[in-house]
């Protein structure tokens, strides 16, 4: 497999890292395309990918172009590559937010893939929800679930309606979760443990709910009534 990052940013890296672990391309298979230069610096020698800042080069060495750049930059980004794709490549976009009928549309190219991943893909630990055109190829399909098994759990979608809800819930989630374990770390300071027990605990509590969650196949809302109990200290 031969991937293009349009983005060299902190999904960007957790993809190719997850990428590379997994064995499923060779670091002189990825190119990343990113304009600042501390960033190109940083991935070369981390990980020993190719890195530039000219967008055409690369793209154009790619089975699979990652766009991984911030909505407000994607259409410079989709500008510089427009036309220069061919029939065999698919686009892969992790841009949230964007439609596919915008990415056709900017890079005059149909074989898309929209994909909503989420941070804990930096441990490959990510929930990714994505859909596909038509026009994207049965090999490159492959890859592309291949790529995101790298960085955790994927689910293929018909419609790309459910990658926009996924957005809400698994995309915007950890914030959530992150506030939720800041708010449990300071409620425990508040009653007198030391920060650094209060953290631990809330953690532990957050990971253990969850793995309970998944591993016992009950109803959250079951769980919660075990712990809920008349008379109890919940």
């Amino acid at each position: 497999m031969r991937i293009a990052f349009i983005g060299g940013g902190t999904m960007a890296e957790a993809i190719l890292n997850g990428v590379l672990e997994k064995k499923l391309a060779a670091p002189a298979d990825i190119a990343v395309v990113e304009p600042v230069e501390a960033r190109r610096t940083h991935l070369t020698h981390q990980y020993g990918v190719v890195t530039t800042d000219d967008a055409k080069s690369a793209v154009s060495a790619g089975d699979i172009v990652v766009l991984a750049v911030k909505p407000q930059d994607l259409p410079k980004a989709m500008s510089n590559i427009k036309g220069t794709l061919t029939a065999s490549q698919a686009v892969l976009s992790i841009v949230a937010g964007v439609k596919i009928g915008a990415i056709i549309a900017g890079l005059a190219h149909p074989a898309v893939i929209r994909v909503m991943p989420n941070t804990p893909a930096q441990i490959g630990a990510a929930a990714s929800v994505w859909t596909a055109t038509p026009e994207v190829t049965p090999e490159r399909l492959d890859e592309a679930r291949s790529l995101l098994q790298a960085i955790g759990e994927e689910t293929q979608v018909a419609s790309e309606k459910y990658v926009d809800m996924a957005t809400g819930l698994s995309g915007s989630g950890p914030a959530y979760v992150f506030m939720f374990i800041e708010s449990l770390t300071d409620a425990g300071v508040h009653v007198g443990l030391p920060r650094d027990m209060a953290a631990k605990l809330a953690v532990q509590t957050v990971l253990g709910s969850a793995q309970l969650v998944q591993q016992s196949g009950r109803h959250p809302a079951e769980l919660r009534n075990m712990v809920t109990s008349p008379g109890g200290t919940t």
